[in-house]
């Protein structure tokens, strides 16, 4: 029997049964495995793949959507990968068509690489931001900082989804609350009994990424994130907006070094919602 055309095989919902092969096809295009932020992202969002006849997958990508039961505000488009012997072959152009064509009138985002942006363009997404990625050890030092911070509690989650979607413009409560059992750590900035800022730490292969990152200020952003860093041996990796040049700046100094810069785009909206001025981090730039 011949073997179909990639225009022919059919795009299917993926499940957390397809946690291996989204793992192998991670692996194929260079990536790290990812196995617990794929099993995250499965389960918060939708994923969607083509099978390969020959087995694994051809390609495959995650939505994850945010806002009231009943209507979709926005969707984050991740993990778009295509196997390295079906690339440059028009399969990732046919994935995004469908997932955006599901989506119909809802407002999409999604970090681009230089690699991926052409694409996207060509497809009718904008270029709205910038996110710079940083790594590694994790110096202490500089100035003490005032901002008191400590492990979150169950008691603080209507607190942290209130903070979360009006920094965030939309309503996160899916992804939110699957955070304690998906980071290592969970804490709050706190000010007179008010939590005013949040943050996690999640593993990925060996480091401990960093994000959300929900902050009043920049001075809150840094005493979240020196907080982390304290409980951890592991290398940190972040994703900062790169319009909080003072956070950047502090984050270098501290021992995280550049990585790459990826672009923040659009489609159906000029800009994203909510106050970036106290977002500093997603929770990956896999899903906003």
């Amino acid at each position: 029997m011949p073997t179909p055309s990639l225009a022919a095989l059919p795009i299917r919902r993926l499940t957390l049964h397809d946690l291996s092969s989204c793992a192998d096809l991670s692996e194929d295009r260079g990536w790290p495995r990812e196995e617990h932020k794929w099993g995250f992202l499965l389960t918060a969002g939708k994923g969607y793949g083509i099978d390969d006849p020959d087995g694994g997958l051809v390609a495959a990508c995650v939505v994850t959507e945010y806002g009231s039961w009943e209507r979709s505000s926005l969707g984050a488009i991740g993990m778009v990968l295509v196997a390295g012997r079906h690339a440059r072959q028009g399969v990732g152009r046919r994935l995004m068509r469908h997932v955006v064509s599901l989506m119909d009138t809802t407002p999409l985002t999604l970090y681009a690489t230089p690699f991926g942006r052409p694409l996207y363009e060509e497809l009718g997404f904008k270029m709205t931001g910038r996110s710079e990625m940083l790594r590694g050890h994790f110096a202490p030092g500089g100035p003490e900082c005032r901002v008191a911070t400590r492990a979150a509690v169950a008691e603080d989650l209507p607190a942290m989804l209130r903070l979360d979607q009006e920094v965030f413009g939309a309503d996160r409560t899916s992804l939110i609350t699957r955070l304690p059992s998906f980071a290592d750590q969970l804490r709050v900035a706190e000010e007179d009994g008010r939590i005013i800022g949040y943050t996690a730490a999640w593993p990925n292969m060996d480091t401990h990424v960093v994000g959300p990152l929900i902050a009043r200020d920049t001075e809150t952003a840094m005493a979240l994130i020196a907080s982390l860093a304290a409980r951890t041996h592991r290398p940190l990796r972040t994703d900062i907006d790169v319009r909080h040049e003072e956070l950047l700046s502090w984050a270098r100094a501290r021992g995280l070094a550049p990585v790459t810069v990826n672009a923040v785009m659009t489609y159906g909206i000029t800009d994203l919602p909510g106050d970036w001025r106290r977002r500093f981090a997603p929770l990956t730039v896999a899903a906003g």
